[in-house]
C-alpha cells in the first residue's frame, strides 16, 4: 500500500480531531482555569507558597508554586486525554469509530494516529499553561528547557492517551464513562508526585509510598520536573519510556469492534 494513503489517513485524523477541539473551544479554557485555580489558589490558600522544595535526585531547590508547574501540566494532559477517551466512547456509539476501522489501513496505524492527534492537543493546552505560569513569574524558561520538555510533553500524552483508549476499549455504553474516568483519575493524580514528594508517602505509609512509586504518572511527573531544570532523572524517564511503549501496545492490541459493541 502506497505510503501517501497513510500520510492522507493520518491528516484526516488529526484535521478531525482538531476541527472538534475548535467547535468546544471552551474545552481548552477548561484545561487552563483547572490548574490556574491549583497554582495560584491552592498554594497560597495552604500558605505552601513561600516553601522550597528539593528535585527527586538532584540538590536543585524551587519554591512551591514552581514546585506545581509540572504536576499541573501533566495533569493537564491527564484531563485532556480522559476527555479524549469519552469521544472516543462517543465515536463508537455513533458509529464514526467503527467507519474509521473498516479502513483497508492497518487497524494499528489507524489507532496510533488517532492517539498522535489527541496529543498534539494536550502539547498544546499544557503549552498554554506552562507560557502562562512563565508569563506570571512563577517559573523561568529558556529555549532550552522548551525543546527538552516538550517531547516529554508529547510521551505522557501518549501514554496518559493510551490508558483513556483502553479504558474505552471496555467501556459500552457513554453514561458508564464519567464514573471510572473519576476513579482513574483522581488515584493516578493524587498518590503521585504532581502535588507533593513522593517521599512524603515513605515515613508515613510504606505501602502508598510503594504505590506512588509503581504510578507510570508520578515518573512523567518527574521527567517534565527534570527536564524543565535541565536535570537528568534516568530512572524516572526510562519508567515513563517503558510505561508508554507498554500502554500503547496494549491499548492499540486490545480495542476489538467485538468486544466493544455497544449493548
Amino acid at each position: 500500500m502506497k505510503v501517501r494513503f497513510f500520510w492522507h489517513a493520518y491528516l484526516g485524523i488529526q484535521i478531525r480531531e482538531w476541527q472538534r477541539f475548535w467547535q468546544q473551544r471552551n474545552r481548552f479554557a477548561t484545561a487552563l482555569i483547572r490548574p490556574l485555580l491549583w497554582l495560584f489558589i491552592f498554594a497560597i490558600g495552604l500558605g505552601l507558597s513561600d516553601r522550597e522544595y528539593n528535585l527527586t535526585g538532584s540538590s536543585q531547590t524551587t519554591s512551591y508554586q514552581s514546585y506545581l508547574v509540572p504536576g499541573l501540566c501533566a495533569m493537564t494532559i491527564l484531563f485532556n486525554s480522559m476527555q479524549s477517551a469519552l469521544s472516543i466512547v462517543y465515536d463508537r456509539e455513533v458509529g464514526s469509530m467503527r467507519v474509521m476501522l473498516v479502513s483497508p489501513l492497518p487497524r494499528w496505524f489507524l489507532l496510533s494516529s488517532k492517539l498522535l492527534a489527541m496529543g498534539t492537543l494536550s502539547v498544546i493546552q499544557a503549552s498554554a499553561f506552562l507560557a502562562i505560569a512563565w508569563m506570571t513569574g512563577v517559573v523561568d524558561i529558556g529555549l532550552i528547557p522548551l525543546l527538552f520538555v516538550l517531547p516529554v510533553f508529547l510521551m505522557a500524552a501518549l501514554m496518559l492517551g493510551s490508558l483513556g483508549l483502553l479504558i474505552a476499549t471496555w467501556i459500552k455504553q457513554l453514561e458508564s464513562f464519567a464514573g471510572v474516568m473519576n476513579f482513574v483519575i483522581f488515584p493516578v493524580f493524587f498518590l503521585s508526585s504532581a502535588l507533593y514528594p513522593a517521599e512524603n508517602f515513605q515515613g508515613q505509609s510504606g505501602l502508598l509510598y510503594g504505590l506512588a512509586m509503581a504510578n507510570p504518572f508520578t515518573h512523567v511527573t518527574e521527567s517534565i520536573r527534570h527536564a524543565l531544570t535541565l536535570s537528568w532523572h534516568p530512572q524516572s524517564l526510562g519508567f515513563a519510556i517503558a510505561s508508554t511503549a507498554l500502554l500503547a501496545l496494549f491499548a492499540v492490541r486490545g480495542f476489538s469492534p467485538q468486544r466493544t459493541k455497544v449493548l
